[in-house]
């Protein structure tokens, strides 16, 4: 194959990219008790831990903007444990599927994709978790919550395209997936998950934190189901982001079809 473009490669393979993602999601978790219940289960536990800290745990459990804490670290958790794992899945994805890489012939850039949609599955699930919560805490259905069809694209869209970067990097050097495992807990720290980067007083600080796409997608996901905020009013946060995907997406194409060609021999 020597044109190793993401669109060629895609082109007529979607049929096999939603089977193996389904393989993918099964291979996961197979040999365990539970199966597939792990999907929803392991997610279930982190979110059950939190709210038995902030409920009983932290006495300072004052509501976030008139949102009880819990539903507000829920909805951002939500969206973070897709982030972290297609972040993560992105760069181990590579060396995970050597087998496939070998082999010449085989569209290496649709194993970004299979490992992409099979986390979309699993975000699936959460949701329907999460809007279950939500229910049984008074916060129901309304128009804002279909603001869901913008955000969950969006995030699909450039986690991918970023994949298209890192995986490659991540077969190159495995000093790249230490430093990418060692830099997400951080990720998680400053990007809004448990406290409102809104409320930032330096301005300064608060101006920077918009170009954080974590913090982007956290923020858009309150929007949707607890702000009841539009996301056409987000004015610079949009700019700034929309350039960040431009580039997230030109440069992923540029690194895929530089390092492509390698990538057999290293992994």
């Amino acid at each position: 194959m020597n044109d190793f473009s993401i669109y060629k490669e895609h082109h007529g393979f979607w049929k096999q990219i939603f089977r193996l993602s389904l393989i993918e999601l099964e291979k996961s978790y197979k040999g365990t008790l539970f199966g597939l219940m792990w999907v929803v289960v392991k997610p279930a536990i982190t979110l059950l831990m939190f709210w038995f800290i902030f409920e009983f745990g932290i006495r300072n459990n004052d509501p976030v903007e008139g949102i009880s804490k819990f539903d507000f670290m829920a909805v951002g958790f939500v969206a973070w444990f897709y982030m972290q794992d297609t972040i993560l899945g992105g760069v181990h994805c590579l060396r995970k599927n050597k087998a496939f890489v070998t082999k010449i012939k085989f569209p290496i850039s649709t194993l970004m994709t299979i490992m992409s949609v099979s986390r979309l599955y699993v975000h699936f699930m959460l949701l329907i978790l999460l809007i279950i919560l939500l229910a049984i805490g008074n916060i129901h259905f309304s128009l804002y919550n279909l603001q869901i069809l913008y955000y969950l694209p969006l995030m699909f869209l450039f986690f991918l395209a970023l994949s298209w970067t890192t995986s490659m990097y991540g077969g190159y050097s495995r000093d790249f997936e230490n430093t990418v495992q060692a830099f997400i807990q951080g990720l998680f720290w400053i990007s809004g998950i448990l406290w409102n980067t809104y409320t930032i007083e330096n301005p300064i600080i608060k101006f920077i934190m918009l170009f954080n796409p974590v913090n982007y997608f956290v923020n858009g996901y309150r929007k949707c189901f607890l702000y009841n905020e539009w996301f056409w009013n987000a004015g610079i946060e949009n700019y700034i982001f929309f350039t960040e995907l431009l580039i997230i997406i030109f440069l992923g194409i540029y690194n895929y079809k530089k390092l492509r060609k390698g990538i057999a021999d290293v992994i």
